[in-house]
């Protein structure tokens, strides 16, 4: 429950129940009729949900926002899953599903207003609202004593490590590897697609020329773009801030970085990746226009409805070398935050565990899109990746996302996700660095100071609040 200060309160008797038996809600063969993004061979065979009682009373209505899932079915189970709870404890639940990228300035209208929902997810980290939130502190330790250690890119996607406090619990991420046209691979001599980011370049180059089919990187203000301009940074040796959150992006390894993306774009992509909203890359891959995207596998789900035939011929890998590393940001990392505003925090806190102890089960309803932070709740998902149960031909297609870990970091490597990270983040300034160069708008020198003049007073904003290390 939560105090007077909103602080979920981990009670004698939540201790207690927290190692108690569930209760059997539903059997394996699942009760949903449409899959939205994926085939219809994963109907049957669901992870049962489970359900343990509230260590509270609740009552009153709990109001939740997130996004609208790429894999239509999850939203489908989800909703009903939420409903079930709420109806099993006394709450009554609304579920608002909106656009994804309109979810920030939402969340901060409903913070200034204070009013608005009790509950809302984000698929990336939003520690610049740290001030306005509540500590969910307490529900990550809960959930770490009943699920066992949160996986450390979750736990740096919630944390900050300078308060010590969490501004958001974190269930669940998402791989993020590349996705190739095995045909198209095969023909310029890659028949396991790209494994460098010089390969990229000279694998899409000849794609391009060949078959007039380019790359697609982003380069414009969406979540994809930042996802894969870290990627490159990093792989690189670069990074936005080092481990006691100084900014360190102005560096010969960052340029080099920005110099190789001019490249690409001008030997592989064309002009749309300037443009893109987070569904661009996801929609040219599905109607067969890119050799190469970098993205979960959403894009891939969809295709096996809609045009099977491109299906089959895309297969996945993992983060591309480069000189310094080979590593790539999680794709999406779910952000659950309960603000201060909020009138039913007791629900929305109870519900996240009740969410978490069911994570066998959303992974399933996203058609393993959804991974766990807590490893023993989905303890199929090595089976399901070498065996898709939603089709994929071969069936062990999706294998390679087993060691995902292994080549994922969080997106404010080589530290966490801080206040002055989530802020870089919301205002696309990676994105923007590479597509100045690549536009010819600025050489990649000066592209990468002009990154750094706009990072630094960010983060000197939130140092001077106490909130982020570092020096000035």
């Amino acid at each position: 429950m939560a105090d007077r200060a909103g602080r979920f309160v981990i009670t004698r008797r939540r201790f207690i129940q927290g190692t108690a038996a569930t209760i059997l809600l539903a059997g394996c063969g699942g009760s949903d009729d449409g899959n939205g993004g994926g085939s219809e061979a994963g109907a049957a065979g669901a992870p049962a949900e489970t359900f343990s009682e509230p260590s509270q009373r609740l009552s009153g209505e709990l109001k939740i926002l997130l996004w609208s899932h790429f894999v239509p079915r999850h939203d489908k189970w989800f909703d009903r899953f939420a409903a079930d709870w709420g109806e099993k404890v006394g709450v009554k639940v609304t579920v608002d599903h909106i656009e994804v990228t309109t979810i920030p300035a939402r969340l901060e209208a409903e913070i200034s207003a204070r009013s608005g929902h009790d509950l809302a997810q984000f698929i990336g980290p939003l520690p610049q609202l740290e001030p306005s939130v509540i500590d969910l502190a307490d529900v990550t330790k809960e959930a770490t004593r009943r699920f066992g250690a949160q996986i450390d890119i979750c736990r740096r996607s919630s944390l900050n490590p300078t308060t010590n406090r969490y501004y958001a619990y974190s269930p669940s991420w998402v791989p993020d590897p590349g996705n190739y046209r095995k045909s198209m691979w095969t023909a310029v001599g890659l028949p396991n697609g790209p494994t460098t980011w010089e390969e990229l370049r000279e694998g899409g180059k000849e794609i391009k020329a060949s078959k007039k089919v380019p790359v697609g990187i982003g380069m414009s203000q969406e979540i994809d773009s930042n996802m894969a301009g870290r990627a490159l940074l990093w792989s690189y040796g670069g990074a936005i801030q080092d481990e006691n959150e100084n900014v360190i992006l102005d560096s010969p390894e960052t340029v080099a970085a920005v110099e190789y993306m001019s490249g690409l774009f001008k030997d592989a992509m064309t002009n749309e990746v300037f443009a893109w909203n987070p569904a661009s890359n996801n929609q040219a891959l599905v109607a067969g226009k890119l050799s190469y995207i970098i993205n979960s596998i959403s894009a891939y789900r969809t295709m096996q409805q809609v045009n099977p035939r491109v299906a089959e011929d895309v297969f996945f890998v993992p983060a591309l070398k480069g000189p310094k590393d080979d590593v790539a940001a999680q794709h999406v990392m779910y952000n659950w935050l309960v603000p201060e505003h909020a009138k039913n925090p007791d629900a929305a806190q109870e519900f996240l565990l009740h969410y978490t102890e069911n994570f066998a089960r959303a992974t399933w309803e996203s058609e393993l899109y959804d991974f766990p932070a807590f490893k023993k709740l989905s303890p199929d998902l090595p089976k399901w990746l070498d065996d898709d149960p939603f089709g994929s031909k071969p069936a062990d297609k999706l294998s390679v996302l087993k060691d995902a870990l292994e080549w994922t970091t969080n997106v404010g490597h080589r530290g966490s996700a801080n206040t002055a990270i989530g802020e870089v983040f919301g205002t696309f300034l990676i994105p923007n660095m590479y597509a100045r160069a690549a536009r010819g708008r600025a050489t990649a020198q000066q592209a990468v100071a002009r990154a750094e003049g706009q990072i630094k007073p960010i983060f000197d904003k939130w140092r001077k609040r106490g909130l982020i290390g570092g020096t000035a």
